[in-house]
């Protein structure tokens, strides 16, 4: 009889530790995650150039990560259309991320940087344009967030470290 009311106070006792941890957080103390890129590509014109039906437009693509541990690290970017028929690229992650810079233990950067292959058919020949996406993120114990995007070296994205989630939209024209 000893031996069971020794694993039932036991019992009780752990219940109310989790109880109590459980209930100790508050919104405050969870990380706010805003990754997400949408990536459109059009021309000066506005013609979607991820359109593979639309003459001039990329026929094929392949995403690699600059700083994959070998020459070839596909990364996962998959092509999205929005209800008005645009085409997008939907970016998430994959790619690894670098140390840009340690402000303090509780403010960092980090850095990831894309290769993109872009691929059309001109005369019968098929043209492929390398770009490169470089994204900066900004990382604090409340918020873990893209803060800059920078394609071809040009800056084409910043976000401030007080602006809401959302899905980061991307234009580029080329």
């Amino acid at each position: 009889m000893k031996f069971k009311l020794n694993h039932i106070l036991i019992f009780k006792l752990i219940a109310i530790l989790f109880l109590t941890v459980s209930c100790g957080s508050d919104d405050d103390s969870l990380q706010r995650i805003d990754q997400i890129l949408n990536i459109y590509i059009k021309n000066s014109a506005g013609q979607d150039l991820l359109n593979a039906k639309k003459t001039g437009s990329y026929s094929s693509y392949a995403v690699n990560d600059a700083f994959g541990v070998a020459d070839v690290a596909p990364v996962s970017v998959p092509l999205k259309m929005t209800t008005d028929s645009i085409y997008y690229f939907e970016y998430l992650r994959g790619a690894k991320r670098r140390t840009l810079d340690s402000l303090s233990p509780d403010n960092r950067t980090y850095h990831s940087k894309l290769a993109f292959a872009l691929s059309r058919t001109e005369n019968n020949a098929v043209i492929t344009t390398i770009d490169s996406m470089e994204i900066k993120y900004r990382w604090t114990p409340s918020v873990f967030q893209v803060s800059e995007v920078l394609y071809n070296n040009q800056v084409v994205f910043t976000k401030s470290a007080d602006a809401p989630n959302a899905i980061n939209t991307i234009t580029i024209i080329k």
